[in-house]
């Protein structure tokens, strides 16, 4: 494993300070495994910075990429999309990042993400 690519669930998972969640990154973080997070999940989990103070730490880590929907990956969600009749840019875009990262991917709802991708490596929390 090459790390963790987090949906917005899992997001949600750390600032509700989940106990299977803080594991996971604890074990990640004790590994020296890279933790990716997608920008637009972080667009979906996060409402109010100054009271999601887990979360606001999570994403500062050094361990952790915070990744933009650029030009190469707004193509490759689009492409995902088309292929699999689905409109979900957010979930498209954690299946095409944690796909180029070698990386499962945490989730509280695998089941839309497995439409994009049966075959991708899942963690549940």
């Amino acid at each position: 494993m090459k790390g963790l690519t987090l949906d917005a669930g899992a997001l949600i998972a750390v600032d509700k300070n989940d106990r299977k969640m803080l594991a996971l990154l604890a074990q990640t973080d004790e590994l020296g495994l890279r933790i990716t997070i997608p920008s637009t999940a972080l667009a979906q989990a996060m409402r109010n910075p100054a009271r999601q103070a887990r979360l606001s730490r999570l994403i500062r880590q050094p361990d952790m990429d915070l990744v933009k929907l650029d030009g190469p990956d707004a193509t490759a969600v689009g492409l995902l999309l088309s292929k699999t009749g689905t409109a979900d840019i957010v979930d498209a875009h954690v299946v095409v990042r944690a796909l180029l990262a070698g990386q499962p991917v945490v989730t509280s709802d695998p089941k839309d993400l497995l439409l994009l991708e049966p075959n991708l490596n899942l963690i549940r929390v």
